[in-house]
């Protein structure tokens, strides 16, 4: 009995926690007391839901109040003309004094008194910000936001902070405490828009990303009940996993610099010592907070970003959520022989996904 209470204080002394004050398993939760308890039934799994954002919001920052601000006001810069959709170049007005450069595009042909579904679509990194979704910019297998307004959807790209129109973006001036909540706050308020467009059906939202992108939209779809699918491209691997190569690791002063950037996540560096185990999420959390809505991943196996065999790990452990919750048809991880892309034929199968969950008859009128 001396002995357990010596290496209980031991533990004490070094700020380590005895084995029951252990981070909670993803189908466990923490009581208010302290206690950590098995998830036995989907009533149960909003609380769990909730500590993972809490959690994330350790590491990002909070989400400010979006309650009772006004619909975003909306400047449009310029005009593209097409054959089937518009393209513009608008200023979302997130905040006051805060703007969010973006690409919308909407169909030129609708049935007046018509709605249709919406998607965001999020860039990978990039000094072209925005226009990395755009057929004139994007590149092979990119040009998500094009192909998808070739789709019959009203479609916005936003830039992500530091890129884009936004590439002078002063991270040390705005009031976020991180990139990643600033995007998410951002993406947020430009779903508002999309929900008060006349031509936009609210109840039928999506997102979609590639890299940066890629992961953007699933912190977007965690935070935003509003997205009823996530569309993920090399997004995602648990930090344990993750892999930015030697000279990007001896850059950023560790593993998980490339997180730590002012773009993304300093608290990594600065509260959590760039160490996976001390982070206070991870993705297949992350992920597990979006069910039972949709989640598409496209997930390459030789992305020398996103390691393969943690993704496999992750969905095992996200989709023990959506069988909780029984959906777990509403998962879906494709592993295409390829590098960090999106290849065509996982793409077709993402545009098919969101064309059925957000009921899409375009193609078919």
């Amino acid at each position: 009995m001396r002995a357990f209470f010596n290496i209980l204080l031991f533990c004490l002394f070094l700020g380590c926690a005895p084995a029951s004050a252990q981070s909670p398993g993803l189908l466990e939760y923490r009581t208010p007391g302290g206690a950590v308890k098995s998830i036995k039934k989907a009533s149960e799994w909003p609380l769990k839901k909730k500590q993972i954002l809490e959690g994330l919001q350790e590491a990002t920052g909070p989400l400010p109040d979006l309650k009772n601000l006004p619909v975003p006001a909306v400047t449009f810069i310029d005009t593209l003309h097409g054959r089937l959709f518009d393209r513009y170049t608008v200023h979302v007005q997130s905040y006051p004094g805060e703007i969010v450069p973006a690409l919308l595009y909407v169909p030129n042909h609708l049935p007046k008194g018509s709605r249709v579904p919406a998607v965001i679509a999020l860039h990978g990194t990039g000094a072209k910000g925005k226009f990395l979704t755009d057929s004139s910019e994007a590149g092979p297998n990119r040009a998500t936001a094009t192909e998808l307004a070739y789709r019959g959807y009203v479609v916005l790209a936003p830039d992500y902070p530091s890129f884009g129109a936004l590439t002078d973006h002063d991270f040390s001036k705005d009031r976020f405490e991180s990139g990643v909540m600033q995007a998410v706050f951002n993406n947020m308020r430009c779903i508002d828009y999309l929900q008060s467009r006349p031509d936009v059906d609210a109840g039928k939202i999506g997102a979609i990303g590639h890299s940066l992108g890629g992961h953007t939209a699933i912190f977007l779809g965690a935070f935003d009940q509003r997205v009823k699918i996530v569309v993920s491209s090399c997004g995602w691997t648990p930090f344990e996993y993750y892999n930015a190569g030697k000279s990007v690791t001896e850059r950023y002063g560790g593993k998980l610099g490339p997180w730590a950037q002012d773009r993304y996540m300093p608290l990594v560096r600065d509260r959590f010592g760039l160490d996976p185990a001390r982070m206070p999420f991870n993705f297949d959390e992350v992920i597990a907070a979006i069910a039972p809505r949709y989640f598409f991943s496209n997930s390459p196996v030789n992305d020398s970003n996103f390691n393969v065999e943690g993704i496999r790990k992750g969905e095992a452990s996200a989709r023990r959520v959506y069988r909780l919750l029984k959906a777990d048809d509403h998962m879906e991880v494709h592993y295409p022989d390829a590098g960090h892309d999106f290849p065509p034929e996982v793409r077709e199968l993402a545009y098919k996904k969101i064309d059925e969950v957000l009921k899409n008859t375009y193609l078919s009128r």
